[in-house]
């Protein structure tokens, strides 16, 4: 049997789904789950430094919302496992534009969680690389462009870059490849003024 995870990998987000989701602590959850696997509320409280009851609490809205389940499969007696509902999700930035300005107020936080999250991992992974074996510590990039682009041919260049992206999850190393390790990308395409 198929999975739901399996079937739907990556959720489009839409204006119901973005107000459960756009809470820093509730993407920062999902985060965990996502990257972490399968944990309890707790678990999760002692890994972001929050209590259990917030943690509870917004694992249920994301779960009211669709983007964690109970993971039964690991939980023994009393303990309730979650784990996340889709590997991956997807922004439509017309959500930036709604009518409704609960709806705009929400996607400008979620996309500035978002870079902010992004800040984070970078600055995590140039704080402890010296921590990793050495076949990992140079295989980081940090390079940016500049080129003059229309907004059409900024949109191709973005789907390409996705699209070999996706190529690669094909070729993921298996979870017991030695030497694999989890490898975060972030793209940013985004026009800039200068003088």
């Amino acid at each position: 049997m198929v999975s739901e995870n399996e079937k739907t990998p990556v959720r489009q987000l839409d204006a119901r789904s973005l107000r459960g989701l756009a809470h820093p602590l509730r993407m920062q959850l999902l985060d965990a789950l996502r990257f972490g696997g399968p944990a309890t509320a707790s678990q999760l409280a002692a890994k972001l430094g929050e209590s259990s009851g917030a943690t509870s609490y917004h694992l249920r809205q994301l779960a009211e919302y669709g983007f964690v389940e109970d993971a039964p499969e690991h939980g023994k007696g009393r303990e309730r496992w979650w784990k996340a509902a889709y590997r991956g999700l997807r922004f439509d930035t017309d959500l930036l534009d709604d009518s409704d300005p609960a709806v705009r107020g929400a996607a400008d936080m979620y996309l500035h969680e978002v870079a902010t999250t992004q800040t984070r991992d970078l600055s995590t992974w140039l704080g402890n690389r010296g921590s990793w074996p050495e076949e990992w510590r140079h295989v980081g990039d940090m390079s940016s462009a500049t080129l003059r682009l229309t907004p059409e041919l900024t949109q191709e260049l973005v789907e390409k870059m996705h699209a070999l992206i996706d190529t690669y999850r094909d070729r993921a190393a298996a979870e017991d490849a030695p030497g694999a390790e989890q490898v975060r990308l972030h793209t940013h395409a985004f026009p800039i003024r200068t003088d």
